[in-house]
């Protein structure tokens, strides 16, 4: 297990989520935060909808994203920030129901971070996975400019 470079990653990763307005905006909660380990969950919405009835794949991207992002950035110094430099995400089964998301760390850098996401449906279905590549912005704050 890797060990975080700030002591307090939980309530940083906390307070960051909190800003972020498009998590808001689909109902996404942090519901678990551990070193290099984070998980998304996201209540079923109808709004987030395709036309045949199933989440929408932007959406899962959206959770899987966020959950690998902050997964990185639990082992990150406090006075970093992070980008998503590149993602691809495989969508296994159609999504119904509400999702969870969880990211974990594959392998931590000095740079760039290398990420695993996969997202399970309420009944345990296996919906997507996901590899990430992130790029830590050093001595640049999380916060807006």
């Amino acid at each position: 297990m890797n060990a975080p470079a700030d002591p307090q990653f939980v309530s940083r990763i906390r307070a960051s989520f909190g800003r972020q307005k498009a998590m808001a905006l689909i109902g996404a909660a942090l519901t678990s935060v551990k070193p290099g380990h984070v998980e998304v969950a996201l209540p079923y919405r109808d709004d987030l909808t395709q036309q045949k009835g199933f989440i929408h794949g932007g959406i899962i991207g959206m959770i899987a994203d966020t959950a690998c992002g902050y997964a990185a950035f639990s082992l990150m110094p406090a006075d970093s920030s992070l980008v998503t430099v590149e993602y691809k995400i495989n969508i296994l089964a159609p999504a119904r129901g509400s999702l969870v998301a969880r990211g974990e760390v594959i392998r931590p850098g000095r740079t760039l971070t290398v990420t695993r996401g996969e997202v399970y449906a309420e009944d345990g279905k296996h919906i997507a996975s996901m590899q990430q590549t992130l790029m830590m912005l050093a001595n640049t704050p999380d916060t807006p400019e």
